[in-house]
């Protein structure tokens, strides 16, 4: 099951199934990925987290944004089981707890939608829910501002949220998975690497990207000396190989696509080579 189907159409992130808003991978922002420009995309983005992360966020001030471990956070999605619901006439406050920790999520209600009855009608105690909002303070207690609220129909829907909550903190923390080259497992996963690694940094492959301009040529290779994954490499793990600035990897991606050389994959944050 891809990503989009865990995110739903509800998912805050630009209709859901991604991290970064906007028409651009990077939305409007521009700058260095490590930077200002960086920053403001991860204040545009939606990222997957647990309830504990969210509990150790700092501010430094009333108005400045919410940080994990130094990296700016946007919108924010954590799937829990619900504890308790407090239906009030505007809003619903639900206690969430995914074993990592226990937080609020206040849902504000529109009581002229059918739709939001109809979803919450499926939301009860002891239920697994996928909460997407932005994280707020209010007379000193922290919760999500949920902007939507589903019930999680299929498990494995748990497990998948809390290894790409783990994966996506490790990319942000220690950059990229190591190439192929570095990666270690059982004999049939390295026989299986060495023989990607020998197809895809053989001259013929490579040379056909030779024209390239170096950035977009840096993106091919990044991509081409991972090993293969359908889903395709997050635009985060891609920025953060190749550098230079968001616009700059931005225009590189949408030229590659124009040209037949890369396509999304499961959202538009996700991209792999064209066969």
């Amino acid at each position: 099951m891809s990503q989009n189907d865990y995110y739903g159409n509800g998912g805050g992130g630009g209709g859901g199934g991604g991290y970064l808003t906007g028409g651009s991978p990077f939305g409007s922002a521009a700058g260095s990925p490590g930077g200002a420009g960086r920053r403001s995309a991860l204040g545009q983005s939606l990222r997957p987290f647990t309830a504990k992360q969210l509990i150790n966020a700092t501010q430094a001030h009333a108005d400045a944004d919410w940080m994990i471990e130094n990296t700016e956070i946007g919108q924010v999605t954590v799937v829990a089981q619900v504890i308790s619901i407090q239906t009030q006439t505007t809003n619903s406050v639900y206690w969430l707890d995914d074993g990592t920790g226990r937080i609020e999520a206040r849902f504000w209600s529109d009581s002229t939608s059918q739709g939001d009855n109809d979803v919450f009608a499926g939301i009860v105690e002891n239920s697994y829910v996928r909460a997407t909002g932005n994280l707020k303070t209010f007379g000193n207690k922290r919760y999500i501002n949920a902007l939507n609220i589903r019930p999680v129909k299929d498990w494995h829907e748990i497990f998948f949220h809390l290894v790409e909550a783990m994966g996506i903190t490790l990319i942000f923390e220690r950059g990229p998975p190591s190439g192929p080259g570095q990666h270690h497992g059982n004999q049939d996963m390295q026989s299986a690497t060495s023989a990607y690694t020998a197809q895809s940094h053989s001259s013929a492959a490579l040379n056909q990207y030779a024209h390239l301009p170096p950035l977009q040529r840096r993106i091919v290779e990044f991509i081409l000396q991972q090993p293969p994954n359908p889903e395709g490499f997050h635009i985060v793990a891609i920025s953060r190989a190749v550098g230079g600035d968001a616009e700059g990897i931005s225009d590189a991606l949408e030229k590659l696509m124009d040209e037949g050389h890369v396509f999304s994959t499961i959202d538009e944050e996700h991209y792999n080579v064209s066969a």
